[in-house]
């Protein structure tokens, strides 16, 4: 756990306007978004033969490699250790989070890291059960579905309808949870994922390349 790299510290009030998420990681945000989007829309509303449906569950196991990869080799924050807390951490920001002021948190905060794993495994298992499913349509069988036994397939069937609903679910929470800071706290989530610059509380990191912090702070 790197807790001593989080650059929000509450002792520190310095204020810096830094280049935050890099431009692999939002494109991998926006295309995730798009891939899982349609894939949900086109697998409860889409035609019946689910050929796009697949293509859009490939696209998303192809993210979500990328995103093993960046977060073991990416650069600050995309990293997992980077937004790796314990309890301690994690409890110490909820209770500063319903304060109604900016939290300029470098990178995911604790509440926002324990989301972010739980969408990712979420859609991992959601992709995964995907390639074993047979709908009994003789049409929309999964590619793998051959390759193990029909209670597995069953099993993977059941299992991808369930995580379709707790996919939804944690989406959900994931965009009330910008609302809430947006309106609540007044801070801007979707604008730094867009442009990748946030204004962030704390000194900046060691490592951190000079061309990434701007300093004052703008906004």
């Amino acid at each position: 756990m790197r807790e001593t790299r989080q650059t929000s510290d509450p002792q520190n009030t310095a204020l810096h306007r830094i280049r935050l998420w890099d431009p692999a990681l939002r494109l991998f945000h926006w295309s995730l978004v798009t891939s899982v989007c349609t894939g949900w829309y086109l697998g409860r509303f889409g035609p019946g033969i689910m050929t796009l449906h697949f293509y859009a569950g490939y696209a998303v196991i192809a993210l979500l490699v990328f995103r093993l990869i960046w977060g073991l080799f990416g650069r600050w924050p995309a990293r997992f250790w980077d937004f790796l807390y314990g309890p301690r951490r994690t409890a110490q920001y909820m209770r500063s989070m319903f304060v109604r002021r900016p939290s300029y948190w470098a990178g995911h905060n604790p509440i926002g890291a324990l989301s972010v794993f739980a969408l990712l495994a979420a859609l991992a298992m959601q992709a995964t059960t995907g390639l074993f499913t047979d709908p009994d349509d003789f049409l929309n069988r999964g590619p793998l579905a051959d390759y193990v036994s029909d209670d597995w397939v069953a099993w993977a069937s059941n299992w991808h309808v369930t995580l379709s609903k707790v996919v939804l679910a944690l989406v959900a929470l994931h965009l009330a949870a910008i609302l809430f800071y947006r309106v609540w706290k007044g801070e801007n989530l979707v604008a730094a994922m867009i442009h990748g610059r946030k204004t962030v509380r704390g000194a900046v990191p060691q490592d951190i390349p000079a061309d990434r912090v701007i300093d004052p702070p703008q906004g």
